[in-house]
């Protein structure tokens, strides 16, 4: 009779966690700038996948989803009532040590002003959802040795990478000297939006395809070299090309197979939210070096003339370090190949939001102006897309 007792009151208290969680967690409002990580990051619950997993059902998103500013959106954090005596038998637990975590986090959330009162003052004691549901589960991420940007990184011995196209797939291992770095590679616009757009004959030039395609060649480069890459914006059909002149399309997607918005502001949100997420998982593995490699191609007026040109974020020192190296590469080409060897490429900083968003240390490069007739030679003639991609690796090697 007695064990009979005790496992109705054991089961009394799952229906009463059950119940609880499915009906109250935390709510609050998105500020300007918040991305689902960094809004989970806010409350310390970055660390744990399920709590991503219960974020996007608890309030019907889709994953890398764009949080609205102002909307309230519910954390995986559990509401429970304080009883006033003890956290244990508030929430039906009898752990201690689960009992002590919970506390610190409270009082951590207060010290942090995201709480307005203690618990014991209130009443009100926040549960992260880690803790009843997945506590021993932290985010498992494999060893980023060889990414394969097709279906992620950790696939050892696999050297056939499908987003490169069927003649470029097969990448060989030519060193390790790039092990242990991670790079995000981001082929510019694409999706709804080609870009900027030139006229070459009959030919309509899209920025899009351009910028991809030598993002593609330098993406290949990195992991030839034993570095997990990313590419970011990819295309299921158009792997690296050898034509002048790219079709232009709309099918490219991000990463994790993520259809870009019509919205500008969404699809830049979409772009950063996605690196800034793999970015912390590979910091938490300790990864010390992660760079994001932004490409485009530029639209002047057509009689002016442009060569390779870097951006970094305002007061940024590593992008700025990057974007350095980087030019001086291109400067020691130029002189080397160009007839004169004169290059007029710049390096600047500039408030941009894949610059000013994005977690990793992050140049962004303009190919050439996609509307001057000499300029175009650049980015059609397939030699120098793999010519701008291969120099763009030597800077980063």
């Amino acid at each position: 009779m007695f064990r009979i007792l005790i496992l109705l009151v054991a089961l009394l208290m799952v229906e009463g966690l059950k119940a609880n969680e499915s009906t109250s967690f935390h709510q609050v409002k998105a500020l300007p700038g918040d991305g689902i990580y960094s809004l989970l990051r806010r409350y310390q619950l970055d660390q744990f996948s399920c709590n991503f997993t219960k974020f996007y059902e608890l309030n019907k998103l889709k994953r890398n989803a764009r949080l609205i500013v102002g909307r309230d959106y519910q954390l995986p954090i559990l509401i429970y009532t304080f009883n006033g005596k003890t956290i244990r038998s508030s929430i039906g637990v009898n752990d201690w040590d689960l009992a002590v975590t919970i506390q610190t986090y409270n009082e951590e959330m207060l010290t942090a002003q995201l709480r307005e009162t203690s618990f014991k003052t209130n009443k009100v004691l926040w549960v992260p959802y880690h803790l009843l549901n997945c506590r021993d589960k932290q985010l498992d991420i494999a060893s980023p040795v060889e990414n394969n940007p097709e279906e992620g990184p950790g696939k050892a011995g696999n050297r056939n990478f499908p987003i490169f196209g069927k003649d470029y797939a097969y990448t060989p291992l030519r060193s390790n000297k790039l092990k242990g770095k991670v790079f995000y590679v981001v082929g510019g616009h694409g999706g709804p939006d080609p870009g900027a757009m030139g006229r070459r004959g009959d030919y309509v030039l899209c920025e899009d395809e351009y910028a991809y395609d030598v993002a593609l060649r330098l993406c290949r480069n990195l992991i030839a070299h034993g570095a997990t890459a990313y590419m970011i914006t990819r295309d299921p059909d158009d792997g690296i090309r050898s034509d002048k002149y790219l079709k232009c399309d709309t099918d490219e997607v991000l990463w994790g197979g993520t259809k870009m918005s019509y919205s500008q502001k969404t699809r830049l949100f979409q772009r950063s939210d996605i690196i800034n997420e793999l970015y912390e998982k590979h910091r938490l593995q300790g990864v010390v070096e992660q760079t994001m490699i932004v490409i485009h191609v530029d639209s002047r007026s057509k009689k002016e003339r442009t060569d390779l040109f870097f951006y970094h974020f305002p007061g940024n020192s590593e992008g700025q370090t990057i974007a350095a190296a980087l030019h001086k590469k291109m400067k020691q080409k130029y002189k080397q190949y160009r007839k004169g060897g004169f290059y007029h490429g710049t390096v600047s900083g500039r408030d941009l939001h894949m610059l000013r968003e994005c977690k990793p240390r992050a140049v962004y490069i303009e190919l050439a102006n996609i509307r001057n007739t000499f300029d175009q030679q650049r980015i059609i003639l397939e030699k120098n897309r793999q010519l701008i991609a291969d120099w763009l690796f030597e800077a980063l090697d």
